[in-house]
C-alpha cells in the first residue's frame, strides 16, 4: 500500500541499491512539524509548517491531506494562522517578520512587516490582531486595508497563539513567565488573568466559554480554567510538544505538536485519536549508540525512529549534529551556535562551546574530544575535556559533516565546494571534487559514504585512491524535485530563526548505515 508523504504525493517513489538492502526505519511523514492550526471555511483544519514554509489542509474524516501554501511559495515560515470573515486566511510569516493575506481565490498580499517575530494571530470579524514571540513583545492590531499598527499591548514574555474570549478581550500567553494576560481590542491596560499555568503555549477558548490553555512540554499537559470561578482542570495527553488547537462545530479539540508533528483529536480525559500521524520533523544528524540504538536529532528533540512511529527521547531544543561515545554520552550541535553534551541517565546537560558560526556536524574522538564543522566560518573545531577550543582546518566554504576514520583522521564534506576533504596537519587535503551538495559523511572500514544532496544519492569514496561509486539512489533528502526555496535568516531580533536541511549519516557497530531522509521524515537503515 502506497501512502502519499511529504516529499512524494504519490507514496510510490523509493530509494534504490544494488548493493545494499534498504529499510525505513519508520514510515514517511505526511507533515514537516505542525504549528498553528484553524479551521477554514471549507471545513477542513489548515496546519501551518514552520520548518517547511508550508500550510496544509487536513480532511478530518479521511485524514487526506493537501498542500495549500506550498514550500516554495511566497510564505517562508508560517507559524500561525487564522480566517478572517470573508474567508481570507491570514498567516504570521515568523523569520522575515510578516504578515500575510491569502484571498479565498489564493492570491497574496502583504499585511505587514513591521512586526518582530510575528506568532500569535486571530480574527475578530473584519478585525486582525498578532503578537510577537520575543521577549519584551506586544500585542498589535493590523490593518489589511492599509494603515499603520496599532500596539494594544506591550511587555510580552514571549507571546503566542491567542484567541479572542467570550468577554470580548483577547487572551495570550507569556510563555517565559507561565502567566495568561488579556487586553481589550479597543485599548486598556494588559490584566492578569492566570498564573503558574505549566508552560503555556496557546489559549484557545472551547464552545462553552472555557479557557483552554495548552503546553508545550512533554506530557503534554491541557489546563482548563473557568473563568468565572478560576476552577483549573487538568489532563496529560501525552503528545509531546503541543502546539496549538482548534475546536470544530461539535466542540471537539484537535492538536498540533511542534516536536511530532502531526494532528490528534484530543479528548477531556485526555485521550487521543490520530488523525494524521505523527513523525519526524526532520532529521537532521543521525547516530547508533554502542547498545545499537538509532538516534536522531530532530530540532526539537532527540527522537528514535521505529516501525509503528516515532518515540521522543528528550525535548532538547535545537538539535542538529549529533555523536554518542562509549560512555553513553549524547554530543549535540544547534545551528543557533552552541555545543552541548547530554547525559540521559543524569538527564543533565553541559555547555561545551558558544557563540560558535552555525555548527553541524560532530565527531568523538576516542580521548573524549569533539571535532566540530563550524559550517558559518569554514572552519573545522576541536573541543577537549575541558572544553577548550582550537582549530584544526580553516578556509573551507562550507563544511557541514565531519567523520573520524580507524586512525582518527578527520575528514569533512564542503558544500559549496562539491568536495570532500581530509584534514592534514591542519591543512584541508582534497579527497574528492565534482559532489553534488555533499551533507553526511560517514567512514566505513577503507571508504568514506557522503550524501549528495542534490543529486540525492549516497556516493562511496576509497580512502586509498579517491575512487567513487554510486552505492544509492533516488534517496528522499533536501526539497521534492524542481523545488527551490529562499531560505529564512537563522536568526530574527535576537531569536533563533530557521535552521538549514541537513542530511546525516551513521554507521552502526555491525557496519550498516543509517541516513536521514529529512525530505520525507524518516531515517534508512543501509545494511
Amino acid at each position: 500500500m502506497t501512502r502519499p508523504n511529504r516529499f512524494d504525493g504519490t507514496g510510490r517513489e523509493h530509494p534504490r541499491s544494488s548493493r545494499w538492502d534498504l529499510r525505513r526505519l519508520t514510515p514517511p511523514s505526511t507533515l514537516w512539524g505542525s504549528n498553528g492550526v484553524a479551521f477554514g471555511p471549507d471545513g477542513r483544519l489548515y496546519v501551518a509548517q514552520f520548518l517547511a514554509g508550508q500550510i496544509s489542509a487536513v480532511d478530518l474524516a479521511s485524514g487526506d491531506v493537501e498542500v495549500v501554501v506550498p514550500v516554495d511559495g511566497p510564505v517562508q515560515a508560517p507559524d500561525d494562522l487564522a480566517f478572517g470573515a470573508d474567508g481570507s486566511m491570514y498567516v504570521t510569516d515568523l523569520v522575515p517578520g510578516r504578515v500575510w493575506r491569502r484571498s479565498p481565490a489564493g492570491e497574496y498580499a502583504l499585511v505587514s512587516d513591521e512586526v518582530q517575530v510575528p506568532n500569535g494571530i486571530t480574527c475578530v470579524g473584519d478585525r486582525l490582531f498578532v503578537n510577537e514571540m520575543k521577549f519584551d513583545g506586544r500585542v498589535l492590531e493590523l490593518f489589511p486595508g492599509g494603515g499603520d499598527p496599532v500596539v494594544l499591548a506591550e511587555g510580552l514574555a514571549m507571546g503566542n497563539a491567542m484567541q479572542r474570549g467570550p468577554d470580548g478581550h483577547l487572551y495570550y500567553p507569556h510563555m517565559l513567565t507561565g502567566e495568561v494576560f488579556r487586553t481589550h481590542p479597543d485599548g486598556g491596560p494588559a490584566e492578569l488573568v492566570a498564573e503558574d499555568v505549566h508552560e503555556p503555549v496557546a489559549v484557545r477558548f472551547d464552545l462553552d466559554g472555557n479557557l483552554v490553555v495548552l503546553s508545550r512540554g512533554v506530557a503534554g499537559i491541557v489546563t482548563r480554567i473557568d473563568l468565572g470561578s478560576g476552577e483549573r482542570t487538568l489532563v496529560t495527553s501525552g503528545i509531546v510538544g503541543l502546539d496549538n488547537a482548534a475546536f470544530d462545530a461539535e466542540n471537539r479539540m484537535f492538536v498540533s505538536s511542534f516536536a511530532s508533528g502531526g494532528v490528534a483529536e484530543l479528548h477531556p480525559d485526555g485521550r487521543t485519536r490520530p488523525i494524521v500521524p505523527q513523525g519526524l520533523d526532520g532529521p537532521f544528524g543521525v547516530t547508533v549508540d554502542f547498545g545499537g540504538n538509532v538516534l536522531a536529532a530532530d530540532h526539537y528533540r532527540l527522537a528514535t525512529p521505529e516501525p509503528d512511529g516515532v518515540t521522543t527521547r528528550e525535548l532538547l531544543i535545537f538539535a542538529h549534529g549529533i555523536t554518542t561515545d562509549s560512555a553513553g554520552l549524547v554530543h549535540l550541535t544547534s545551528q543557533y551556535g552552541d555545543v552541548r553534551t547530554f547525559d540521559p541517565v543524569a538527564k543533565t546537560t553541559r555547555a561545551r562551546a558558544e557563540r560558535l558560526a552555525r555548527p553541524m556536524g560532530i565527531a568523538v574522538r576516542a580521548d573524549g574530544g569533539l571535532v566540530v564543522a563550524e559550517s558559518g566560518a569554514g572552519r573545522v573545531l576541536l573541543i577537549d575535556g575541558d572544553d577548550a577550543v582550537t582549530v584544526l582546518a580553516e578556509g573551507l566554504e562550507q563544511p557541514v559533516d565531519v567523520a573520524l576514520d580507524g586512525g582518527e583522521r578527520c575528514y569533512v564534506s564542503d558544500e559549496r565546494r562539491g568536495a570532500v576533504f581530509r584534514i592534514d596537519d591542519g591543512q584541508a587535503v582534497l579527497v574528492a571534487e565534482g559532489l553534488g551538495a555533499p551533507q553526511g559523511l560517514a567512514v566505513r572500514g577503507d571508504e568514506v559514504f557522503v550524501v549528495e544532496v542534490e543529486h540525492r544519492r549516497l556516493t562511496a569514496i576509497s580512502l586509498a585512491t579517491g575512487e567513487t561509486r554510486v552505492d544509492a539512489e533516488d534517496l528522499a533528502v533536501g526539497l521534492p524535485g524542481g523545488v527551490t526555496r529562499e531560505d529564512p535568516a537563522l536568526f530574527c531580533h535576537g531569536m533563533p530563526g530557521a535552521p538549514r536541511q541537513f542530511a546525516g549519516l551513521a554507521v552502526g557497530p555491525d557496519g550498516s548505515l543509517y541516513l536521514s531522509a529529512n525530505g520525507e521524515g524518516s531515517v534508512l537503515r543501509l545494511s
